[in-house]
């Protein structure tokens, strides 16, 4: 993944002048003057204005402002002369065009940075051939090169810089000389967003297509037995009522149509799986705490020796709900299916899973399928899935016509896909000086496979511990849900460890600090976190927060996505119930390229964090949700959003990932702050129906 001097070459001026400088996410060859070779591109027009095109999807993690903005910085230009042009899929010169896992600015940072400053030197060489002086008597600044009261504009110099050869190696700023990079700057698609341009999937429209909506099973295990489609075939607009899969397709001029059509179609289903309820889920997660199938994660030392002469064990259990994903803009996909190839338009976080997945089912070569991306309302990790999108693929190849198929609310909460419903054991071993010896793990879960993480701390910081892991096949499709296992694992580790610096008599925060100093004097087993980033994170939100000097306060350190955040939660206890009023997060994320959009990243994790732990709740009666719409289904609400105060350790290293690592730890300092307040553990999820129960 590292970049060299093959990484940026030279293509051909544009027809109407100016420079266009390649620079690859692979380590893919090209020559020169080819610039169908390249993976991505930095160009320079005649008037100056700088443009990237950028292969990544835009889910709201601002990419599409941050990639920019990293050339800009290494090109020393105007960032008001820059733009950003959305790629369409292409993988011969595209390399990670996925949006997930928190990984898109440390993969491309160095990339970014190296094309920038390359077209920079490039410039300065061509303003020197020009002015015939030395190259090194040469600055930039705001898209100039000067030497002395001389200076021309980068769009004056692109044509000659174009001819120049590229330079194999060029220096990289100083980071103590960043002017953009570490600021704040506004999302550039806002403008188009608060003035309805069409940006999204959903708004994508093309004249002659059709419109269909779905209707999948209500339950999971059911599978179709007969359809009567004649009343809905009858109405306005409707085109056709296809049956496919497990599907019913009612496909017509308008959404309205064919909602109200789909509303007349008759399908009668018969069972081919167990019909499962929450009550079944609550069982089988208790019993497979006890099975003896459990997977061994990791082991260290001697577990059952150090329980057995434990001078105190402290044991607890942590379980959460399934939930859906619920992004504002639900699922939708365009695909017209052609006897030439396909084309596909729409909202996708795994744009060459999709074409890949469109291919195999079609039968067709890859390579025969395009994909366009269109911003995304929102995916949390939903549309990493391709589902949708072979639902629009496999519809137009039945009907021979282009088809956008359009979920509704309800479509998209009862659709599947959800985070898994998970439970946890912890057992913890105590000696006589109070010091933690032993840590037990199991995790069960629904279609999840590992539900546990277990090099994550207090691995390596405890001389015996054993992780390990069991798995519940189920009908109910699963997959990733931000910040994916540790979303909810983060809690019940955080609330666990506080119960047992409580039963140790130890402040939890120097609880956390005294075990990784042991894990760092003296490890145990493989240590797969950054004990000095962890500890700097602890350090300052304790001290931002003034931990120790407020009642009610609850902490909680989480390590995922390569990034560290600590939290410090603030709860009033009130006679309505706890209320939760600050979060003070310190986040190690490396270099913090777009200050507002790091921040606002950082609060929105948080308020999803809590949202969900508080308040989500999926539960299923006969292998049918109960929950359809936000009417049943509770989301925090703006008046329950508390404020949140965001602090970045600068230690100067490059960037990790951002989008989802403050949400992990939400849960758990919200959780031991409640019980700071209220005396009251919480355990499970949704808390709020765990608080019900409670006095305060």
């Amino acid at each position: 993944m590292t970049a060299n001097r093959r990484t940026f070459l030279k293509v051909m001026a544009s027809a109407g002048g100016g420079l266009m400088l390649g620079f690859s996410w692979s380590e893919a060859e090209a020559l020169a003057g080819a610039p169908g070779a390249f993976n991505a591109y930095l160009s320079i027009a005649a008037d100056g204005v700088v443009s990237i095109l950028s292969p990544n999807p835009e889910v709201g993690q601002g990419i599409k402002t941050s990639f920019p903005m990293i050339v800009a910085e290494e090109l020393d230009v105007d960032w008001k002369q820059v733009r950003v042009i959305q790629a369409a899929l292409d993988t011969k010169n595209f390399e990670r065009q996925v949006a997930g896992g928190s990984g898109s600015i440390r993969h491309s940072w160095q990339r970014l940075r190296k094309a920038g400053a390359t077209a920079r030197r490039m410039l300065i060489d061509a303003a020197a051939k020009r002015w015939q002086v030395p190259a090194s008597e040469c600055t930039t600044e705001n898209g100039f090169v000067r030497h002395n009261s001389k200076k021309l504009s980068y769009g004056e110099l692109a044509d000659e810089a174009a001819r120049l050869p590229v330079p194999a190696e060029v220096p990289l700023k100083d980071r103590k000389d960043f002017r953009l990079i570490r600021q704040q700057v506004k999302n550039i698609d806002n403008p188009a967003i608060l003035t309805g341009k069409p940006l999204f999937g959903i708004d994508f429209y093309r004249e002659g297509m059709l419109f269909a909506m779905i209707q999948r099973p209500a339950a999971f295990g059911l599978k179709i037995k007969s359809v009567d489609a004649a009343a809905a075939k009858a109405m306005p607009g409707i085109v056709d009522v296809v049956t496919f899969k497990n599907n019913v397709a009612i496909v017509g001029k308008s959404t309205w149509q064919v909602k109200k059509a789909r509303e007349a179609v008759k399908i009668e289903y018969e069972k081919e799986a167990p019909l499962e309820s929450t009550a079944d889920h609550n069982r089988i997660l208790k019993t497979l705490l006890d099975s003896p199938e459990a997977t061994v994660r990791r082991k260290d030392g001697d577990p059952d020796a150090a329980f057995r002469t434990a001078a105190k064990v402290v044991r607890a259990e942590y379980q959460c709900p399934f939930l859906p994903h619920n992004p504002l803009e639900p699922m939708n996909f365009f695909a017209h299916v052609r006897p030439d190839g396909v084309e596909l338009v729409g909202s996708t976080q795994t744009p060459e899973l999709a074409r890949n997945e469109t291919a195999k089912l079609l039968g067709i070569p890859p390579e025969k399928v395009t994909v366009t991306l269109t911003r995304m309302g929102g995916g949390f990790g939903r549309r990493l899935k391709a589902d949708y999108v072979l639902e629009a693929a496999e519809l137009s190849s039945l009907i021979k016509a282009p088809v956008k198929v359009i979920w509704t609310r309800e479509d998209d909460m009862t659709g599947g896909s959800y985070r898994p419903a998970v439970r946890y054991r912890f057992e913890a071993a105590l000696d006589a000086g109070n010091n933690l010896v032993g840590y037990r793990l199991r995790g069960a879960g629904f279609n999840v496979g590992n539900s546990t993480r277990e090099d994550n701390f207090p691995s390596g910081a405890v001389d015996n511990l054993l992780i390990d892991s069991v798995d519940q096949k189920s009908p109910i499709t699963t997959g990733p849900w931000r910040a994916p296992i540790t979303n909810f694992l983060a809690f019940a580790e955080q609330a666990f460890l506080d119960e047992v610096a409580a039963a140790a008599g130890k402040d939890p925060v120097r609880f956390r600090l005294d075990l990784l100093e042991k894990a760092k004097a003296k490890p145990v087993g493989a240590i797969k976190y950054d004990i000095d980033r962890m500890k700097a994170v602890i350090q300052l939100a304790a001290e931002k927060s003034g931990w120790g000097k407020k009642k009610g306060q609850g902490f909680s350190v989480y390590f995922s996505h390569n990034s560290y955040v600590a939290q410090v939660a603030e709860v009033v206890a009130t006679k309505e119930g706890p209320s939760l009023k600050k979060v003070v997060a310190a986040v190690d994320c490396g270099v913090v390229v777009n200050q507002s959009g790091a921040r606002q990243q950082v609060i929105g994790s948080v308020v999803d964090g809590f949202g969900h732990a508080m308040f989500g709740n999926l539960t299923f009666r006969d292998g049918a949700p109960e929950q359809k719409n936000f009417n049943t289904y509770r989301l925090i609400r703006m008046n329950e959003i508390p404020e949140v105060e965001v602090h970045f350790v600068d230690n100067g290293i490059d960037p990790t990932g951002l989008g989802e690592p403050a949400l992990p730890p939400t849960g758990g300092s919200v959780a031991n702050a409640i019980f700071a307040a209220t005396g009251k553990r919480l355990r499970q999820q949704p808390f709020l129906e765990e608080l019900k129960e409670a006095t305060f």
